[in-house]
């Protein structure tokens, strides 16, 4: 689908990713329905699109909603089908870093409820309005690590590889009507999804990291594509590949990771003083 076609529900459209999407999309002539849960935030962004585009603000509109509530994404289903949105981007997601042991078992649920129970459950309250429709898309957006583990983000990596075999069962599902389901996973972006752990973790690690205009510029590419995923960069999209074929090649390859992680007990202290509650749209590194 072209993107001045589409009407797009992006969620998580304030953060990082989200924001960079948002203005990729706009200027490519796509309408939006920006999803956040800050309506100051949300609805400057509603206005900066429009005037950066040079399009009137009726091309931009706005919902809050908590994506972890049931009775919210029920009526941001509704009022998404109602504005005729035909693309959605699940952008929304909660990060998780750190060895297993320094995870709070209710900051796993946050993680998991965010990054894996929320989009399906959208997706199949929008699915009846999507399939009436010529032609729809839903685009999960994911993460290299949905297909490639590694060490410190076994937490984040079971919620994104839980959302690539939803987006690839569900297009395989509907491979005969007019909704086409894709998995896009961005690899390390330079946004503020990632603390101060992560970022020392890249450096350690040698990840390398990409602007999120550059992840914005190809989520458009991908959508107007219509092509069932997209991974980027090198060496990760080998790496994703040789990990699905013969993952047991790769384990040796992780010391300097595995070495890299923070002592469990300091990651603890500093997660349980700062309780998750900010859902965005960058993704932890690879």
């Amino acid at each position: 689908m072209k993107a001045a076609s589409a009407r797009v529900l992006l969620t998580g459209a304030t953060g990082g990713i989200g924001r960079a999407a948002a203005r990729q999309l706009a200027l490519a002539g796509a309408s939006l329905m920006l999803v956040g849960r800050s309506p100051a935030r949300v609805s400057a962004l509603a206005r900066e699109l429009a005037q950066s585009s040079q399009r009137s603000i009726e091309h931009f509109t706005w919902n809050v909603a908590d994506l972890n509530d049931a009775a919210a994404l029920g009526s941001l289903a509704q009022s998404a089908a109602a504005w005729g949105a035909n693309v959605v981007v699940h952008n929304a997601g909660l990060p998780s870093f750190g060895a297993l042991g320094s995870v709070s078992g209710p900051a796993m649920q946050q993680v998991l409820q965010t990054n894996l129970l929320a989009p399906m459950l959208l997706t199949q309250a929008l699915l009846p309005h999507l399939q009436s429709l010529p032609k729809s898309q839903v685009v999960c957006v994911g993460s290299a690590l949905g297909r490639l583990g590694l060490p410190g983000f076994s937490v984040y990596s079971a919620s994104k590889f839980g959302l690539r075999g939803f987006a690839e069962a569900l297009r395989r599902e509907l491979a005969s009507g007019p909704v086409k389901v894709q998995y896009f996973a961005p690899r390390s972006t330079r946004t503020e999804f990632n603390d101060d752990d992560v970022h020392a973790y890249n450096r350690a690690t040698g990840t390398a990291t990409d602007q999120p205009e550059q992840v914005a510029h190809a989520l458009v590419q991908l959508l107007e594509s219509e092509a069932a995923e997209a991974f980027l960069g090198f060496p990760e999209k080998l790496a994703v590949r040789l990990n699905g074929l013969v993952p047991e090649w790769l384990d040796g390859s992780f010391k300097k990771h595995r070495d890299s992680l923070p002592p469990a007990h300091a990651a603890m202290a500093t997660r349980q003083s700062a309780p998750l509650t900010h859902l965005s749209s960058d993704r932890s590194p690879t």
